[in-house]
């Protein structure tokens, strides 16, 4: 038993880089939230929520009593070979109203905290077993650069969607960011199942990964 849990731990070590892509030192990551068992169920309720609350829930339609006019029949109800019509804005008629169309409603769903972190578990644990977690010791930037985040991607071997995690507000590091396509940032504390499903690396800033552990890895 002894052994098996030595190998878990060192199956947890990841190397970090800085922005060079130049290796600095190792970090032990929290095996209670990066070596979780993965659960798809999990996985697809979170992900199933947060693209349902996206949803705004404002499509709407007029159905026969809102459409404006039709007030008058059509024609008599008997002896002109028609069937017998009372309006033209019954949903059959062009420019009639829609027969059950959606109203506006609420699409919200919501997760307790439980769900919430064994999904976010899950979703990270997935990236670290498929190798697609990076960390770099520190994310920051003094001017506004495309071409930075773009060396700083290849460097650390990050594919073409990736999502990049930050400890705190850094808007030079964003802005450099949202000029390259498929890669996008956010701070720890707005990480969300979706988005790291929906990547294909996620890069953290070291500082970030402590900050995520000190909350979710109890």
């Amino acid at each position: 038993m002894a052994k098996k849990k030595t190998e878990a731990v060192s199956a947890l070590n990841i190397t970090v880089t800085d922005m060079a892509g130049k290796e600095v030192g190792t970090l032990t990551l929290s095996e209670a939230l990066f070596g979780a068992e993965v659960k798809e169920s999990v996985l697809h309720t979170a992900v199933r929520a947060f693209l349902l609350n996206q949803r705004q829930g404002t499509q709407s339609t007029l159905t026969r009593t809102e459409v404006s006019g039709g007030g008058k029949k059509p024609w008599k109800q008997k002896g002109t070979g028609h069937a017998r019509q009372g309006s033209t804005r019954s949903p059959q008629w062009t420019h009639g109203g829609v027969a059950l169309g959606p109203k506006p409603r609420s699409y919200r769903v919501t997760l307790n905290k439980k769900v919430k972190r064994v999904a976010l578990a899950s979703a990270l644990s997935a990236k670290v077993s498929a190798t697609e977690l990076k960390v770099v010791d520190a994310i920051v930037m003094n001017e506004y650069k495309t071409k930075t985040i773009l060396g700083m991607l290849e460097a650390v071997g990050a594919a073409k969607k990736t999502l990049i995690v930050l400890p705190e507000v850094n808007d030079f590091v964003i802005r450099s960011a949202a000029n390259i396509e498929g890669v996008k940032t956010t701070q720890w504390n707005s990480l969300n199942v979706y988005d790291i499903l929906n990547c294909d690396t996620i890069v953290f800033a070291q500082d970030a990964v402590k900050k995520v552990e000190e909350v979710y890895a109890r």
